[in-house]
């Protein structure tokens, strides 16, 4: 995932199309211990595509997955939609939880991890 997000770095920064060079040198300034064979699988995949085009493909392809949040959003509606003793109670809860100091915000994972 690293390789392709560094991929999509430099495509989002003008370079249409992007070396093996240009990924090590992104992936490098974080860190990253750069495996020659997996940029040039990702390189080779992505060459002559668009970004739009690769990521209209990932959306059709995810779509068929299922994620198992239906359960969760069926049973939530009709909580929301009873009426207007609801609301208030969840706006009370919500101010109750703060976030800690020493929380972290990326939970662990880094872009690059």
């Amino acid at each position: 995932m690293r390789y392709v997000a560094a991929y999509l770095l430099a495509t989002l920064g003008g370079n249409a199309s992007p070396s093996n060079k240009d990924i090590e040198k992104i992936l490098g300034s974080v860190g990253i211990d750069v495996e020659a064979d997996k940029v040039k699988k990702v390189i080779d995949e992505l060459k002559g595509k668009s970004i739009e085009q690769v990521i209209a493909e990932g959306e059709k392809k995810l779509a068929s997955v299922p994620s198992g949040g239906a359960v969760a959003a069926g049973g939530a509606a009709p909580a929301a939609g009873g009426g207007g003793g609801a609301a208030p109670e969840a706006k009370k809860e919500e101010k109750k939880e703060e976030p800690e100091e020493e929380s972290d915000d990326d939970m662990g994972f880094g872009l690059f991890d």
